[in-house]
């Protein structure tokens, strides 16, 4: 994609610093309220976090992006609304107790691994209600952690360490559950009422098709900010840029060094590996995750049995995810001795395709944690992105609505005035 030029010091109502999934979301809904916008991305593209590299024909996410097909904001977004999700089959496959076995879907839960009959009533029984649970409902219990959470509601001990666990520490990228209890039971209610899913032709796929549907001049790349002020913009090459109102919208460390005084939260770091095997490890499109925790990876995913789009025919697709850094020494041949007890094949002649490492790919969420922290600093100086709300798609894309809503109630009155003066 190409950045626009023609009058790019032209004033404008909105400049949004970031061309990640908040600073796109929040464009589109600025421009929908009739307010003109530039977006300044200082890479060459678009999405942040959100990237997907092409090896081989395969097309690889540096962190997978498990979405949920019941997040209300793929259909508030303006250019997300049809957004083709690949979904995966409900449930998951669970390594536990040193053998494999399948859960169903959460509302109808049929696996012995989980223990009594009682047992796999009760949790059926308690995802069936936190499905239908408001967020007043949710807000309103106690925080604590994640871990703590799970054992004060009553959930067998089985069922949390064979499957709600090793679960959530996927969906949270969070090992220990530290992650707020608030934050956990919004993640677990996605769960219980949609399906896992993810982009179809990668975790890409979600910015730049926000970016495909912006007007022609609105998205400038390669332009990087040097300081922000309520009316204005300036760039790292001296060029000063005027606005009615400034957004940021980048990760929290790059938007604490716009906006001194922003607090840097801590981060949970994610390593990806993607593998090519000579036969599909697994036909199901299901999540794999590791209960008994003996070795590095959390979770994994048959990529290419979920979207057939990001591998080359005939050639199967595995990525994989290890909740911290990479293991120690040969890291490959490590994370595949336990990829062949997670699918219970070998692994020996799988080729590996690619790995990425990210020490801050996750903003961390521990209690007490605010999911509606404050995206308006100053009249005319908003900021907005995952680190203000959950660390998830979800807690992104509701993010840039709320941020862009106050500065769209913020701004319209007074132009409206403004143009009556005149």
């Amino acid at each position: 994609m190409l950045s626009a030029r023609g009058n790019t010091t032209a004033p404008v109502d909105v400049i949004v610093i970031g061309a990640g999934l908040a600073g796109l979301a929040a464009a589109h809904h600025l421009l929908d309220a009739g307010l003109t916008v530039r977006v300044l991305e200082a890479a060459d593209r678009v999405g942040g976090r959100m990237a997907t590299d092409t090896v081989d024909g395969f097309r690889l996410d540096r962190r997978p992006q498990l979405l949920n097909t019941s997040y209300p904001e793929f259909h508030r977004v303006p250019g997300l609304r049809g957004l083709p999700l690949a979904p995966l089959a409900p449930g998951a496959l669970v390594r536990s107790g040193g053998r494999g076995y399948r859960i169903g879907d959460p509302r109808g839960i049929r696996s012995a691994g989980l223990g009594s009959a009682l047992e796999r009533a009760r949790l059926a029984a308690t995802l069936g209600r936190l499905a239908s649970a408001p967020d007043g409902r949710l807000a309103a219990r106690p925080e604590t952690t994640a871990a703590q959470a799970l054992t004060r509601r009553g959930f067998a001990p089985r069922s949390i360490e064979g499957f709600l666990r090793p679960l959530l520490a996927a969906l949270l990228c969070d090992p220990e559950l530290q992650t707020s209890s608030r934050v956990a039971d919004l993640v677990l209610r996605g769960f219980a009422r949609g399906r896992a899913c993810v982009p179809a032709g990668g975790a890409a796929k979600l910015p730049e098709r926000l970016a495909a549907a912006l007007p022609p001049g609105v998205l400038r790349l390669g332009t990087r900010a040097e300081r922000v002020a309520v009316h204005s913009v300036r760039t790292v090459e001296g060029t000063e840029l005027p606005c009615r109102a400034v957004l940021v919208a980048t990760g929290a460390r790059a938007a604490a060094e716009l906006l001194p005084g922003l607090r840097v939260p801590g981060f949970h770091q994610v390593t990806v590996y993607h593998h090519t095997a000579p036969v599909p490890p697994l036909r199901e499109p299901v999540l794999v995750l590791d209960a008994d925790r003996l070795g590095p990876v959390s979770h994994s995913l048959p990529a290419s049995a979920i979207d057939p789009t990001r591998a080359p025919a005939g050639r199967p697709l595995v990525t994989s995810v290890v909740l911290g850094p990479p293991p120690d020494g040969d890291s490959d041949k490590t994370v595949r001795a336990h990829l062949a007890e997670l699918y219970d094949t070998a692994t020996d002649e799988w080729e590996l395709l690619g790995v990425h490492t990210d020490p801050e790919a996750v903003a961390a969420m521990p209690a007490p944690h605010d999911l509606r922290r404050p995206v308006r600093l100053l009249d005319g100086l908003y900021v907005c992105g995952s680190h203000r709300t959950s660390s998830t798609v979800q807690g992104t894309l509701i993010s840039a609505r709320r941020a862009a809503s106050t500065l769209i109630r913020d701004t319209l009155p007074s132009r409206s005035s403004q143009q009556a003066a005149a």
